[in-house]
């Protein structure tokens, strides 16, 4: 006949069984973001390729990736991300500009003007203010990111300002909505997700998005004419992969470090990628018989004069600190 443990050895088996099973356990974060899964989204492939190089850490942590919205809609990804009811995003951030009105400086006619340019303003005072806010905000950024993009439109090709007067136009932020309105463009904000049907509805007449969203959301079966960022780039956004703040400080210092590190390798994936996003819209807009132009010079200072008066200027009264965030921008050659 078998004896039963004692007391004291029976609760001591049972402690060490919770002990393992806790050792073990693996930590899940959720990372939503609004691109399409699977189909060459390098937004997509930076937080998947995230997801790979956790676990490949083996830190006790994993990465589970939803991509298209199916865990929050677009506009409800910071709100979730900073209450800790969403771990991970990729996120345009001046989708976040009703709350934090500084993130329009990261969707500003002009600022960037090329993706060198681009990475130089990573390192930057001016990121520094941007990243404070993020922050003070409830999130982290793990990796920078920003893509270039264009126009497009049913109607006609935009180039100079007066090409866009009378146009249904999405321009995903408020500093370029206030240059368009300013040229006589009529505005309808929205998700780059939602472009698409508006077009196919009618809402739309034309929009501005990066050119991967191009790509992504299969605009080329709406539109008649592109405008690609050419040398005279107009439009550049900052799409971050942010972490939750209380998220990031549940975790341990080995979980943290493995973030950080996954972080470094989906930024650097992501800018062997981003010059050749731009030529490979170009090819497919081509290929389905759209009609591709580019800014001229001169195109393109007509919009700056627009911008300064409008969206700079706006910027710089309205919001708390806004023309030194300008000025640090600037500043960066």
């Amino acid at each position: 006949m078998k004896r039963s443990l004692t007391p004291v050895i029976a609760t001591t088996a049972l402690a060490a069984l919770a002990f393992g099973s806790v050792a073990s356990a693996q930590t899940v974060l959720r990372a939503s973001h609004q691109f399409p899964g699977g189909q060459g989204d390098v937004r997509d492939e930076m937080v998947q390729a995230m997801a790979r190089h956790v676990a490949e850490a083996d830190v006790g942590l994993e990465i589970q990736v939803h991509p298209g919205q199916s865990l929050f809609k677009a506009n409800e990804q910071w709100g979730a991300l900073v209450r800790g009811r969403l771990d991970i995003t990729s996120l345009p951030l001046d989708y976040a500009s009703g709350r934090h009105p500084e993130f329009s400086a990261t969707l500003m006619p002009g600022l960037v003007r090329n993706h060198e340019h681009a990475k130089r303003l990573n390192d930057s005072d001016y990121m520094d203010m941007i990243k404070e806010v993020i922050l003070e905000g409830g999130a982290r950024v793990l990796a920078d990111a920003w893509l270039s993009g264009g126009f497009a439109s049913s109607e006609r090709c935009i180039t100079s300002p007066d090409t866009v007067a009378g146009q249904n136009f999405r321009a995903a932020g408020p500093a370029f909505e206030q240059m368009l309105e300013a040229a006589g463009a009529s505005i309808a904000s929205m998700p780059s997700s939602e472009v698409y049907t508006a077009m196919q509805t009618g809402v739309l007449d034309a929009a501005n998005t990066s050119s991967m969203s191009f790509i992504s959301f299969r605009l080329y079966e709406q539109v008649e004419c592109l405008t690609e960022p050419g040398d005279f780039a107009l439009w550049f956004m900052y799409e971050p992969i942010l972490i939750s703040e209380q998220v990031w400080q549940g975790l341990n210092e080995e979980q943290q470090a493995a973030l950080m590190a996954a972080g470094e390798a989906a930024e650097e994936f992501f800018a062997a990628e981003a010059a050749a996003i731009d030529q490979q819209m170009i090819e497919v807009y081509q290929e389905n018989g759209v009609e591709v132009v580019s800014m001229s010079e001169e195109d393109y200072n007509a919009w700056l004069e627009i911008a300064r008066e409008t969206s700079y200027k706006n910027f710089a009264e309205k919001v708390e600190n806004g023309q030194a965030i300008i000025d640090a921008a600037l500043a960066v050659e």
